[in-house]
């Protein structure tokens, strides 16, 4: 029996993915074959057509991808879930992936590592109806955002609340655990990093904090559970075969 052909990442690199999750009625439908009767169903509970159109092209492009990871073809690609509803592959083999997927108006993006147990998220930057911070920021995350110029504060506050939500999916307990129980840095003078995690000391050594390159109209963030070994973003496209790299070396060359 042949075995499966797998995609190695490796221990120095993430996969990054971004789509637009807006695409042509013949896209649409293509992508609807390779979701499973679960995932139709969903998908025909959204009452706007945009939605429901977009929840297909996500779910669908996400097995399409996935699945040149694991050398299965989409519709083969099966998921399993933990007790907080954070998504796992079942694959072949004994290989692992962890994936994480996020996605806000038009576009999708998506994490993968055969190492790490990770999480992204990516927003589209719009203006502030209520003061979101105070009701979920920590108190010292609180005090840095309002320490900001004004017009500094938007941009800090997606920074700051990307890098938590993408910790949140990373560490697979969902909101049971209170957003106020840890802080990222996310002023620019500050390297990118997790500064506390309640009850767990080592928290700051082990995980990292990578911000994702997004359109302008967006902030994104990846947090790995890493142990200290230094990751960098690889991002990946149909259309690029030669990917692009974002690590820690490039980072620390840029200081100089």
């Amino acid at each position: 029996m042949q075995q499966p052909n797998f995609e190695v990442i490796g221990p120095d690199l993430i996969d990054v993915w971004t789509w637009s999750l807006d695409a042509p009625r013949s896209s649409v439908d293509e992508f609807a074959t390779r979701l499973s009767a679960e995932e139709l169903a969903r998908a025909a509970r959204f009452v706007r057509e945009r939605d429901r159109h977009r929840f297909i092209v996500g779910r669908g492009r996400l097995r399409s991808i996935l699945g040149r990871y694991l050398d299965l073809p989409p519709q083969e690609v099966s998921f399993t879930y933990n007790d907080y509803g954070k998504p796992d592959i079942a694959s072949p083999g004994g290989t692992h992936f962890h994936f994480n997927l996020s996605h806000s108006a038009d576009l999708a993006a998506l994490a993968i590592s055969d190492r790490y147990e990770l999480g992204i998220d990516i927003e589209e930057i719009r203006f502030l109806k209520e003061d979101i911070a105070g009701r979920f920021f920590s108190r010292k995350e609180c005090l840095t955002l309002r320490a900001l110029p004004p017009e500094a504060y938007l941009d800090g506050f997606y920074r700051c609340w990307t890098r938590k939500e993408a910790f949140v999916k990373a560490h697979g307990e969902g909101l049971s655990l209170p957003l106020d129980s840890f802080d990222v840095t996310f002023d620019w003078s500050s390297e990118p990093r997790l500064e506390r995690l309640e009850g767990d000391p080592d928290a700051p050594f082990n995980w990292r904090i990578l911000e994702v390159e997004t359109p302008i109209t967006f902030a994104g963030a990846v947090l790995a559970l890493t142990k200290g070994h230094p990751v960098g973003l690889r991002y990946r496209s149909d259309e690029d075969e030669m990917p692009k790299t974002h690590c820690d070396l490039w980072d620390s060359l840029r200081a100089f």
